[in-house]
């Protein structure tokens, strides 16, 4: 193809490392601005199919060039392929800007594997919901097939229906619930679509909405009602409102105090009062503690800076030890304090008492730092 004045110059100028001005005024420069720009490697193009050979088939990608579809790339996609004719239109990724014989290197199952994602990521966007049959489980969740890709169901996003109930939370136990649901069809949404990674993520929380929908119409924000434990994580307990729908107190909604682990405070098919804190997605959110007066507020009468006082030790963390003067009132015992860690746990061991001076006190934030006193 012949180079064009406005070409030749911007190409006699860029050689000079000089500047290229071109006005943006005028029939020319509109059209090079509005210039299809040529495909690139990842890209995903359409053309006519213009010539089918031994284990290939050309492509015209029209004005770029042509393309091709051969080795490892044909035979990965021959089924397809052998009922292709002149005049076809194929959809293909770009693999390859340009081979040796001046060819645009294109891929049939690449194509399709990147407009599946791009439906994953269509469907994530559009809380779209699928019923899909459970594949395979594992320690960690579930296994669950869409369109030819292999996803993830992790068991934290379980429907509280199929969460596995396993009081003392072995994970060989939740293995053996969790092999219960192969074969069967859940109702699950795409949370997660990563082509790079390959990473398919899904949910069933929130997806089989419709029915739950009813029957948490009638619930609101500030209700205090009784309900039934139905099991206990690490990061919380359920709480059975009646059939069909449960909620979960999480565990920072369980007390004032420092829960250390949910399973250990309340049993299965124990009863227990809880207050509606927040309702979002048809999920409805409890709490235990909420039912009971915040001591930080009494604390705020009580206490303040520079006072001694005496705490007891009740838990390490990375920033040093928790130290409650109070049930449901504790505050930082800083790791700068001491040395090092070890000299930290010698000189306070949990759950004994030992005198502070208070040295930040917020109690409308429930923030307290301690500091021992030598």
């Amino acid at each position: 193809m012949q180079a064009t004045a406005v070409q030749e110059a911007a190409i006699a100028a860029e050689e000079n490392n000089e500047e290229v001005v071109i006005e943006k005024q005028g029939p020319m420069a509109e059209l090079l601005s509005t210039a299809p720009k040529a495909p690139s490697v990842d890209d995903v193009v359409e053309g006519p199919v213009v010539a089918v050979g031994r284990a290939r088939v050309f492509v015209d990608l029209h004005p770029f060039g042509t393309g091709i579809i051969y080795g490892r790339e044909y035979l990965s996609a021959r089924e397809t392929l052998k009922n292709v004719n002149i005049g076809d239109t194929i959809t293909a990724k770009v693999i390859g800007a340009e081979n040796d014989e001046g060819y645009i290197e294109l891929s049939l199952r690449e194509a399709r594997q990147a407009l599946i994602w791009n439906e994953a990521e269509q469907a994530l966007q559009k809380k779209t919901v699928f019923e899909l049959p459970v594949s395979e489980a594992n320690k960690g969740g579930l296994i669950i097939s869409w369109s030819g890709l292999q996803g993830f169901l992790p068991a934290s996003q379980l429907a509280p229906a199929h969460y596995p109930r396993v009081p003392d939370g072995d994970k060989d136990k939740i293995f053996v619930e969790l092999k219960k649901l192969v074969g069967q069809k859940i109702e699950v949404m795409i949370i997660t679509a990563n082509p790079k990674e390959g990473k398919l993520i899904f949910s069933e929380k929130g997806a089989g909405s419709s029915e739950r929908a009813s029957l948490v119409e009638k619930y609101h924000v500030g209700d205090v009602l009784e309900g039934t434990v139905t099991g206990a994580t690490e990061f919380g307990v359920f709480v059975k409102l009646e059939e069909g729908l449960e909620g979960l107190v999480h565990i920072s909604e369980m007390d004032w105090a420092l829960v250390e682990n949910p399973k250990t405070r309340y049993r299965v098919g124990e009863n227990v009062k809880v207050k509606v804190i927040e309702i979002k997605d048809d999920k409805i959110s409890l709490s235990i503690k909420a039912l009971v007066d915040d001591p930080w507020k009494a604390a705020a009468a009580k206490y303040h800076k520079d006072q001694k006082v005496d705490a007891v030790v009740i838990k390490y963390n990375k920033h040093g030890a928790l130290a409650s003067i109070e049930e449901g009132v504790a505050g930082l015992v800083h790791i700068s304090e001491f040395a090092n860690e070890e000299e930290l746990r010698a000189k306070l061991e949990l759950g004994k008492v030992y005198p502070f001076t208070i040295t930040f006190f917020e109690p409308k934030d429930r923030r307290m730092t301690l500091k021992p006193v030598r």
